[in-house]
């Protein structure tokens, strides 16, 4: 028996001896989104009445986020690097807070002012020479151990084991929990008419041989719906997601025209399907990176003819956008969307692209706007923002004069809306709308 597997039985414990380390006033990080360790979070909830004040450090969280239940409060306090449908109440009550960073900067917090005493990560079964792989959340969840005083390890069979700098070794452990649960999963979401026309007005400024940054969402699962005449194209992304298989299986994305990692699928984290987890498990041409990697503008705008997709909730008549909040409710945050969009710019033929519905479903209300929602936060500066794509239209917006992107997002603005736009569009630019 060689030493690592000694180690590695040495090491054996159960989720609620585990977490027993945990002391009050830790800071704990957990893995990311789908790659979280659902044991050792659950069992650390079931353990609350021992902590005081232990400081929750997620991003994307997927799991039940009971730590963020009022009876908790003074147990647990979140502190959201990006907010979810499961933290954003704790967070508007003020039970939780949440830290403005892109993506790419993460890395650099965990190193210093949010150095984590505790990381709960999940992990594939060691390889023959003692390795983990944090299979499909790389990202924040890699660095965040590594800088962890305690490091404590759900061992799951069913995670998948990606490639790249995704490794730990079984000595780096403190304690190891053998688990066999299904990953969470990510189902696609459901595409109505207006997605599906915003990914194909997007679609429609993708070329062949480009190379895709996607977010999270269904406008980005639309616009991969609208690519299958597409052929060469590569990934270089923060996440992907099952529609990337899709386009795979049909010879669309094979990464042969990529000039940065060429013939590699680029990402930091992962959420879908078992469908997508078979596909990057042990997958060669799958490259997993932490962030501070792969989402660092530099890095990315490498790839020629990187193309950028995200969403975004609002956008004002000088192209400033709002990703992350709705008036001064915290819906999100950041993510990689600002990392790429500037990677875009770096990149050689590059093209950023920012896309929403024209209006709020069944409520009336315009996402273009003469003046942001008070109380929101631009997430993406109108100095960085390139195309704005709706369901009616795209609006290029780089290079263009105050009055020149007025006009142009006035057009792909719902009709209902467009009055009211235009008369606004005449009182600050002190002349009559253009006529078509």
């Amino acid at each position: 028996m060689s030493d690592w597997k000694t180690l590695y039985k040495q090491k054996l414990t159960s989720a609620d001896e585990a977490v027993k380390h945990i002391k009050s006033g830790d800071r704990v990080v957990i893995s990311h989104a789908t790659g979280e360790p659902t044991i050792l979070v659950d069992a650390m909830v079931r353990n609350a009445s021992a902590y005081r004040n232990v400081e929750i450090i997620h991003m994307v969280a997927m799991g039940k986020s009971e730590y963020c239940k009022p009876e908790y409060a003074e147990n647990f306090r979140h502190n959201a690097l990006f907010v979810g449908a499961s933290t954003r109440e704790a967070v508007a009550d003020g039970r939780a807070d949440f830290t403005p960073v892109f993506f790419h900067h993460i890395t650099g917090l965990l190193e210093t002012s949010l150095k984590p005493d505790v990381a709960l990560v999940h992990l594939t079964p060691p390889d023959e020479s003692g390795h983990c792989s944090f299979g499909i959340a790389v990202d924040f969840s890699k660095p965040g151990a590594e800088n962890a005083t305690i490091k404590i390890a759900q061992i799951n069979p069913n995670m998948p084991r990606t490639l790249g700098d995704t490794f730990i070794h079984v000595s780096e452990l403190d304690h190891i929990v053998e688990t066999d649960v299904p990953i969470i999963e990510l189902k696609p979401p459901a595409l109505g008419e207006v997605e599906l026309a915003i990914g194909r007005n997007c679609a429609s400024l993708v070329n062949d041989g480009d190379c895709l940054q996607l977010g999270i969402g269904g406008i980005p699962d639309a616009v991969l719906a609208g690519l299958s005449d597409k052929k060469d194209l590569g990934i270089h992304t923060e996440m992907f997601s099952d529609g990337v298989v899709d386009l795979v299986q049909k010879g669309v994305i094979n990464n042969s025209k990529k000039n940065f990692k060429p013939g590699k699928f680029i990402a930091t984290f992962l959420m879908g399907t078992r469908k997508l987890y078979d596909f990057v498990n042990n997958n060669p041409d799958v490259e997993m990176h932490p962030a501070h990697f792969t989402n660092n503008p530099i890095n990315a705008g490498q790839n020629d003819n990187l193309v950028s997709i995200n969403s975004c909730v609002q956008v004002d008549l000088y192209g400033q956008v709002v990703s992350d909040s709705v008036g001064e409710r915290q819906i999100s945050g950041v993510g990689g969307q600002v990392d790429f969009v500037r990677a875009a710019s770096f990149s050689k033929g590059g093209r950023s692209i920012l896309a929403m519905p024209s209006c709020v479903r069944g409520k009336g209300i315009s996402k273009i706007v003469p003046f942001i929602d008070h109380g929101a936060a631009v997430t993406t500066s109108r100095f960085d923002v390139d195309y704005i794509v709706t369901e009616f239209g795209v609006a290029h917006l780089h290079g263009q004069t105050l009055r020149e992107r007025a006009y142009r997002l006035i057009e792909i603005a719902h009709p209902d809306f467009q009055p009211e736009l235009q008369k606004e569009y005449e009182r600050r630019f002190k002349c009559p709308y253009p006529s078509k």
